[in-house]
């Protein structure tokens, strides 16, 4: 077992930030990746397609994260999702995502203490990062909570099309994107479903910050564009001809990608999705005595 003291996490904690500001500054002078040119690491073969998607197996570790998982669906992380490195972690989503290198340091390591871990000596399974109410938490977008189904590698396919099918906004083809609203309505309704479902339901503030996060990635890195999403969350498959959405030649840093975390954590309103259920129940509560009555 591994522990970081708070004073090194601190101090640590300034180093990225500073180092983060540093590569949002250098976002706003430095022109754009090429598209076609976002990925990096050679994993994305020139005529835009990504390694042989192979489902997981019996016995292969996936994680709550469709993200990670589709990392090793593809064969870029290892394909059991087993023995990983964080180092290894780091790097990947960089050059896959095109997360800031800031923001590939920090979260492997916030993992690895998560975990108990040295960032530079441990490996971890895909599963051991769904430790409940560490990073995954109650009221997934994608999961059934873990008192109610403890494999949280698996998505929940309902969840996922209802999501899905809720995308209000139109990219200029007029093809169907998620918007901050649809995320922060659909999160809501969750929350308030998960709540009278799950007799274990807790969600802390920093879960629910780790929620918008979630949802906030599905904003930036993949555009909330439906059509890309479809197989990332579905079949945790990165489809062919996809790259990042960002295109910043030092990647969506941490800064950046708060700005669109906090619309989407102050934007949750759950005491008008649970009006808005209530509202819907009612007509069939009514229906429901109507008919014993005749």
């Amino acid at each position: 077992m591994f522990f970081v003291t708070p004073v090194v996490r601190f101090f640590r904690n300034l180093y990225v930030l500073s180092w983060d500001v540093l590569l949002a500054l250098i976002n706003l002078v430095l022109p754009k990746r090429r598209v076609g040119n976002v990925a990096r690491g050679g994993y994305r073969g020139d005529d835009g397609k990504w390694p042989d998607y192979i489902a997981p197996k019996e016995g292969d570790s996936r994680s709550a994260c469709p993200a990670l998982n589709a990392l090793s669906n593809h064969g870029i992380l290892p394909r059991n999702g087993r023995n990983i490195s964080f180092k290894e972690m780091n790097e990947t989503i960089r050059q896959v995502y095109n997360f800031a290198p800031s923001f590939c340091y920090y979260v492997p390591h916030y993992s690895a203490d998560m975990l108990n871990k040295s960032y530079g000596k441990d490996r971890f399974d895909l599963e051991d990062i769904s430790l409940h109410n560490g990073i995954e938490h109650d009221a997934s977008l994608t999961r059934e909570d873990v008192a109610i189904d403890k494999d949280q590698g698996k998505p929940y396919i309902p969840f996922i099309r209802e999501l899905l099918a809720s995308a209000s906004g139109k990219d200029a083809q007029g093809n169907p994107l998620l918007t901050v609203k649809d995320l922060t309505d659909y999160s809501a309704k969750r929350r308030i479903e998960a709540s009278t479902k799950n007799p274990d339901y807790s969600l802390a503030f920093i879960h629910k910050v780790f929620s918008a996060s979630n949802s906030s990635t599905l904003l930036t890195i993949f555009g909330g564009r439906v059509k890309d999403l479809e197989p990332i969350l579905l079949e945790e498959r990165l489809p062919d001809g996809w790259e990042s959405r960002v295109r910043k030649p030092m990647g969506l840093t941490i800064a950046a990608f708060n700005t669109t975390v906090m619309r989407v954590a102050f934007g949750v309103n759950e005491k008008k999705a649970a009006a808005a259920l209530k509202a819907q129940a009612e007509p069939s509560t009514q229906n429901d005595e109507a008919q014993a009555q005749v």
